[in-house]
């Protein structure tokens, strides 16, 4: 969405950069945020044996995809309409709180001709029937935070696939028993970590891969979006599919919790640069956060004006910027930073630092060097069509045709639909989403106890020393056609969730 210079300038202090942010879209009413600091290091300090690597874990191809949906807000039915476009793909189900979400995406799949989908929405609870259906392969989750991990559990357990957004837990508990129930059931849970498949970090994990920057030692990520006027967006009737956070949802998480409460983008694509979890690991993270000083005084400002406002005044929210710095087991640092509350432009800050090169995107053009100096234009044009990954060869193109985020997302989604049908292991597995969410709740608690250290679990229970990297250039499968798209779509997801 463009926004005018003019009208931004005028209301920066309201809305900041007006960027379009109504993603991961309710599928039911969220609870209020839920304190668990006082139980991270027992969580931490809880020992675990793992009952079945599900890193490299193969399931059985299938080559059709029957895929269930729960949420269909701008998250979800923006992977409804990307889903549709890949071979092997049936839309069996959607789901959603609201009928109206379910109605959109509904009258979506019929003007492309597509079957009509099972619907599931006006209860808080339709969600586990969905999950139930017999006939489904994969559930695909685009809800409030707070349900994430319920349902991608209840979906495991009744022998389902599960991909689900961002983050895919809140707590440590939830990130163990997110990985128990995978490894148990020997179901595929995917966090659907979309920058991991934006170019320019393919290009740079592709150019790691091969050596490039020599050793790696330092990396850097971080989410910083100015999402003020979203997060304070009053909604409308929430019945209709009006792209709002749907019952303040995304406030509520910004109030009272205090960390890097949303990580991943950023941490993601740096960590499989790393190979952590698959040579590497994370040892301890320490967090501090500056003060708030615009969401608080921005919500009394508002309840003085409009009763509705009322519940979200004089609460402590986040401190503006949150920054986190994590050591790994062989001695790499990483940096990530949290912000969506003040007025700097949208960065994911992805940084590597090596030995013999460096690489970096936000703030400015994406910049490759190789010893001390940058590469000009003509060397980075030079190096991009080296190093480019055979992922990007085969549907790049096309990804930025049917759009999501410049096409990161339907890169995303291709993967993991040609990886079902192969019967091929996930680029992302229960450990990195559990690994790369955890940050959260960590930070939280670093926050707390004046930027103490504190460990993080070994998801894979010791397997990161034998667990192998995941394959990016399509040695196996990589056959799965894309429906054509004849023109660029205006990508109106383009800042929804990233």
């Amino acid at each position: 969405m463009k926004s005018n210079r003019r009208d931004f300038l005028k209301h920066a202090t309201v809305a900041g950069a007006g960027a379009f942010a109504g993603g991961l879209l309710s599928g039911c009413a969220p609870k209020e945020p839920e304190s668990n600091l006082s139980s991270i290091i027992e969580a931490v300090k809880k020992s675990h044996t793992g009952r079945f690597n599900m890193s490299g874990y193969a399931a059985p191809a299938l080559p059709v995809v029957r895929v269930g949906f729960i949420g269909v807000g701008d998250r979800g039915s923006g992977a409804v309409e990307r889903l549709s476009y890949i071979e092997g793909v049936e839309i069996r189900a959607l789901g959603d709180l609201r009928p109206a979400a379910v109605e959109a995406s509904q009258k979506y799949l019929a003007s492309i001709g597509r079957p009509v989908a099972k619907e599931f929405h006006g209860d808080e609870n339709i969600w586990k029937k969905l999950a139930e259906m017999p006939d489904l392969d994969l559930i695909y989750i685009c809800t409030p935070w707070i349900w994430h991990t319920p349902m991608a559990v209840y979906a495991m357990e009744k022998g389902k696939h599960v991909a689900c957004e961002v983050p895919i837990c809140r707590t440590i508990d939830e990130a163990w028993q997110l990985v128990e129930t995978s490894e148990r059931t020997k179901k595929h849970c995917m966090m659907l970590e979309n920058c991991c498949y934006d170019f320019f970090e393919l290009l740079t994990l592709n150019m790691a891969r091969q050596g490039m920057f020599g050793d790696i030692l330092h990396g850097e990520g971080a989410y910083i979006h100015n999402l003020m006027g979203y997060n304070f967006k009053k909604p409308l009737d929430e019945r209709q599919a009006d792209g709002a956070y749907t019952g303040m949802w995304r406030l509520k998480e910004n109030a009272e919790r205090n960390g890097n409460l949303y990580p991943t983008h950023g941490l993601g694509p740096v960590c499989q640069i790393m190979n952590i979890n698959r040579g590497d690991r994370m040892e301890y993270l320490t967090s501090m956060s500056t003060n708030d000083f615009t969401m608080g005084k921005h919500a009394n400002e508002l309840a003085a004006g409009d009763p509705f406002f009322t519940p979200y005044a004089n609460k402590s929210y986040r401190g503006n910027m949150n920054t986190s710095l994590v050591r790994t087991n062989l001695g790499r640092t990483i940096l990530i930073q949290h912000d969506v509350s003040s007025v700097r432009p949208y960065s994911r800050l992805h940084v590597i630092s090596g030995t013999s090169g460096a690489a970096s995107k936000y703030p400015g053009p994406e910049r490759i060097a190789m010893g001390h100096d940058w590469l000009n234009e003509e060397e980075l044009r030079d190096v991009t069509e080296k190093f480019t990954p055979e992922i990007v060869k085969r549907v790049g193109e096309m990804a930025k045709k049917v759009g999501g985020h410049g096409g990161m997302d339907f890169i995303m989604d291709w993967r993991l639909i040609d990886c079902l049908r192969n019967g091929l292991p996930l680029d992302q597995d229960v450990y990195d989403g559990a690994l790369w969410s955890s940050v959260a709740p960590l930070s939280e608690w670093s926050v707390a106890n004046r930027s103490q250290s504190i460990d993080v679990p070994d998801y894979t229970c010791g397997n990161w020393k034998v667990n192998k990297p995941h394959d990016i250039n399509l040695e196996k499968g990589g056959n799965t056609q894309v429906i054509e798209v004849t023109e660029v779509r205006e990508d109106v997801q383009l800042n929804v969730n990233g």
